[in-house]
């Protein structure tokens, strides 16, 4: 197979760079866009050598896995950067409900007598099955060419292989019992883009949005343990705001906003600084 841009992304003026093997799709975007590339551009890889995550960490994409970058330009008037990764991750997660639907619901019933959920998304950029993170999504404002800035959409998914050494649960699409190719989960992925994009830069969009992403959000309602540097933050997930950030009630009724750390839930939520 190869990559390609279906229909409704074509239509609405996307492109696509397929590369066998890159460093960094990511860092590929942002160069394109430092010599004047105007957006609306995806570049993908097969396999990525030297990607990375929040904070540095390192993403690791071997053959069978995705690697994909959107560059997208930031319109006057468009919703608080930051909160485009609601987007992206709605998108991706309608990509991996349509490709790989074997990972959505879990075929044990609840008390309820319904079948739970599997796929959730984790503040701020995660995509979980059964807790475990199955892809990550990280963004990074870019600038030149005589453009306005842009911001540069990485998103990496497990789908054949999961890290191995990492300080949290993780797995791959096809680990949870699924049989997806990279190129088709990339074409599903860039369609459910287009939606969620505009969506969010409508006006009020991003309201709307959460509502979709609150949905789908892993731990809502829960006990949650944020780390931010050396300190350790406990409480109940409450919910996020007009900003994207973790709204976290705490045991007093004391109501704190969270723009950046690293979120645990359950019973690793307890064993935190522990």
């Amino acid at each position: 197979m190869t990559f390609t841009l279906g229909p409704i992304a074509r239509a609405a003026g996307y492109r696509l760079i397929a590369h066998e093997m890159i460093g960094s799709t990511s860092a590929e975007a942002m160069r394109l866009r430092r010599e004047g590339d105007p957006g609306r551009l995806w570049v993908v890889a097969r396999e990525q050598t030297a990607g990375h995550g929040r904070r540095g960490r390192p993403w690791q994409t071997p053959a069978g896995n995705l690697a994909a970058s959107l560059l997208a330009p930031m319109a006057d008037g468009a919703g608080t950067t930051a909160t485009l990764g609601f987007a992206a991750g709605l998108a991706l997660d309608a990509a991996i409900r349509a490709t790989a639907p074997k990972v959505v619901v879990n075929v044990a019933l609840d008390e309820a007598g319904e079948g739970r959920d599997r796929l959730r998304l984790k503040w701020p950029n995660d995509v979980l099955v059964d807790g475990a993170k199955v892809a990550g999504i990280l963004l990074e404002a870019v600038s030149g060419g005589g453009s306005p800035q842009a911001v540069v959409v990485g998103i990496g998914v497990n789908v054949l292989h999961a890290p191995k050494g990492v300080p949290y649960p993780a797995t791959s699409l096809a680990a949870c019992g699924a049989t997806v190719e990279p190129e088709a989960l990339f074409t599903a992925l860039a369609e459910a883009w287009v939606e969620a994009a505009e969506l969010w830069a409508s006006p009020g969009g991003f309201s709307r949005l959460r509502d979709h992403w609150l949905a789908r959000a892993a731990g809502l309602g829960n006990p949650i343990a944020v780390r931010m540097g050396d300190e350790v933050f406990r409480g109940t997930f409450e919910t996020i705001d007009d900003e994207g950030r973790l709204i976290v009630r705490t045991a007093d009724g004391t109501i704190r906003p969270i723009s950046a750390g690293d979120v645990h839930f359950g019973a690793a939520a307890s064993e935190v600084g522990a």
